[in-house]
């Protein structure tokens, strides 16, 4: 057999394994996620070997999507770390045979302590299941493995459990996207979700403006000084009525045009394209492609006419959004 027939037989063999999965999901699982929804305390997952190692991806993501939940070795939780398990916890337990040694010495003190206890394990006769309050079959036909040995098929099963729940709280509590943005603020996904317009416009005097009766030779000095390469015509009220661009002068120039001596309101774009300060800039990012433009001034308010900001392509990309 070919490396790729190996591969594909491990992806198959996988596959089933998480699909068979999906069919034994019962009562058991829903009162897994309400007893979790009625605690007061945290989730704690806990598992040795590779299912701790599962059990640490678990615990991350529920912690990500709105359930407080953190992993505690059952090693060290025999020699002290207990003490971070609280009365009101739910305790998620991992084992495929349900007997690891490490992780049934803990199970009496978790009882005492007054937490729930949720078994994911691949034997319902196990100790781990008996002891629990539900349990999750998390059992395969067969390991990926072709050994039978290494935990494969075995642990992408309680792998796709453990996201199952955690997806089924989030669900559950309403978590939104700005929600899952909070807990990160220092991804792309998080800027995305959170930096606004009027985190990275140019407010006040750095506001590129002219009025429509200034001579371009005039407004050409806003223009470079601001850098921006574009300055918004406003009328005796203050009223952004359009735009003038670098790239416009270079078109008039090209055309001929004596515009040192045209006055701004002659040579703008009507009608420019605007944007709230609040919206998101990942929004402005997407006007912007859109129409196939860089800057955008941005307003208050749908009624407001004089803009209180700008922003640039560049402000959006040096911040990571795009």
């Amino acid at each position: 057999m070919s490396i790729l027939d190996e591969a594909r037989k491990v992806i198959q063999a996988e596959a089933a394994a998480v699909a068979a999965l999906a069919g034994r999901l019962d009562s058991s699982f829903e009162k897994a996620v309400q007893m979790i929804l009625a605690s007061s305390g945290r989730v704690v997952v806990s598992g040795m070997g590779k299912s701790g190692l599962v059990g640490q991806k678990i615990a991350s993501t529920m912690a990500s999507t709105g359930t407080p939940a953190f992993f505690l070795h059952p090693a060290e939780g025999i020699h002290g770390d207990l003490g971070m398990i609280m009365t009101g916890d739910v305790v998620i337990g991992i084992s495929n045979s349900g007997e690891t040694e490490e992780l049934l010495r803990i199970l009496p003190v978790i009882k005492r302590l007054g937490a729930s206890l949720i078994a994911m394990s691949g034997n319902p006769a196990s100790n781990l299941a008996r002891s629990s309050d539900v349990f999750l079959d998390v059992s395969v036909a067969e390991e990926a493995c072709p050994l039978g040995l290494a935990p494969t098929s075995s642990t992408t099963a309680t792998l796709a459990m453990g996201d199952a729940l955690a997806v089924a709280l989030l669900v559950e509590r309403g978590f939104k996207a700005e929600d899952f943005a909070i807990f990160h603020p220092g991804g792309s996904l998080g800027k995305k979700l959170l930096l606004r317009v009027e985190d990275l416009m140019h407010g006040g005097d750095a506001i590129p403006l002219v009025q429509e009766e200034m001579l371009m030779k005039e407004a050409l000095f806003v223009i470079t000084s601001k850098g921006l390469g574009i300055a918004g015509v406003t009328d005796a009220q203050g009223k952004l009525t359009g735009v003038i661009t670098d790239g416009d002068l270079r078109r008039c120039l090209e055309r001929g045009e004596d515009i040192l001596h045209s006055t701004a309101g002659s040579l703008m774009h009507r009608n420019p394209k605007r944007i709230l300060c609040r919206e998101l800039a990942a929004a402005a990012l997407q006007l912007m492609e859109r129409h196939s433009i860089t800057t955008l001034f941005a307003f208050d308010d749908e009624q407001s006419q004089a803009p209180c900001g700008v922003i640039h392509l560049h402000d959006i990309l040096k911040a990571g959004i795009a």
